[in-house]
């Protein structure tokens, strides 16, 4: 007796996305945690996958990662757009530690917030308001960087005025000669940034869903707010906003490089990502499974190695 032999009925029926085929999805966690890492015909030759024994092992690696990529394009001497996230967030402190060691200065970074909260309208909170990105990044990142940091007018957040302007502001430094590298983590409905699996229903074939840059307003799913509760909001559901805005595929399949990170563990052996990961890494790519794309990009995606499983009942 599971979910797949009880739905018919019940509260689930009409709440995960229409698009899911639930057996399939069953089908893409392995029984071995180590075939994780087995490529799969779609994944991209310089896709690669870097298992992390310990949450400090990951922050360090992935602020290591992000610190090498910003060194490396200064050393080629081009400039270097970043789609950022808020979440994961612990790879910024390594990320500073690392800049700041060699002494790079961000003068040639230009950071582009993948995302953030808003009301259906795009109207987004402040940007001193502890529960936004622009905030974080500010006291996580930008900050600490001190004298080496982003310039101010190269720092770019997701309000609805300055959003629209994204996909042209990182084609005129790509156009340059400048790269797009692109930050990401995964969602508990393998959203990549807020770009949420029922948005697919939306579009007439795949290459529109994948050339569309961002939404102003999105509609999030139930899924997203309350994984948002437990991992940012102290389980408070009430203070998540119900809507953001967002980048879109247009932007982050992008990339000439991208940089995940997985990292969703509780204790006790409870996690919310595990699922997540595995049908990100097996199911082939579908708008109905944003994060299923991103393996067809060259990069690194960086992950807790306990996220591999087994994925087996455990009560806790």
């Amino acid at each position: 007796m599971d979910l797949l032999s009880t739905l018919s009925g019940s509260l689930m029926e009409t709440f995960l996305p229409s698009g899911w085929d639930l057996a399939k999805i069953d089908g893409c966690v392995g029984d071995d945690p180590s075939s994780i890492t087995d490529p799969q015909p779609w994944w991209h030759d310089d896709f690669e996958l870097v298992s992390c024994g310990s949450l400090g092992d990951f922050d360090a690696m992935l602020g290591h990662e992000i610190a090498m990529t910003i060194r490396q394009a200064r050393d080629d001497g081009h400039q270097l757009a970043m789609i950022l996230p808020v979440g994961p967030m612990g790879m910024y402190r390594w990320a500073v530690y690392f800049l700041k060691e060699w002494g790079v200065s961000c003068s040639h970074v230009h950071g582009f917030n993948m995302d953030e909260w808003s009301d259906a309208d795009g109207n987004t909170l402040p940007s001193d308001h502890p529960g936004a990105f622009e905030n974080a990044m500010s006291d996580a990142f930008y900050g600490p960087l001190g004298d080496l940091t982003v310039p101010l007018n190269q720092r770019h957040f997701a309000a609805k005025d300055t959003l629209p302007h994204f996909a042209e502001q990182i084609s005129e430094i790509r156009s340059a000669g400048g790269k797009l590298a692109v930050v990401f983590g995964i969602g508990r409905v393998c959203h990549i940034a807020f770009w949420e699996p029922q948005f697919a229903a939306e579009y007439d074939s795949v290459d529109a869903w994948k050339a569309d840059t961002h939404r102003i307003g999105a509609q999030l799913h139930p899924l997203t707010i309350e994984q948002n509760a437990v991992t940012s909001f102290k389980s408070r559901t009430t203070l998540v906003p119900a809507f953001a805005n967002t980048v879109g595929p247009g932007l982050f399949l992008g990339a000439d490089k991208i940089i995940g990170g997985a990292d969703g563990t509780l204790s006790r052996g409870m996690m919310w990502q595990g699922l997540s990961l595995w049908m990100t890494l097996r199911h082939d790519p579908t708008p109905w499974i944003p994060s299923t794309f991103m393996p067809t990009q060259p990069g690194r995606l960086f992950f807790l190695e306990e996220l591999a499983g087994p994925l087996e009942p455990e009560c806790n």
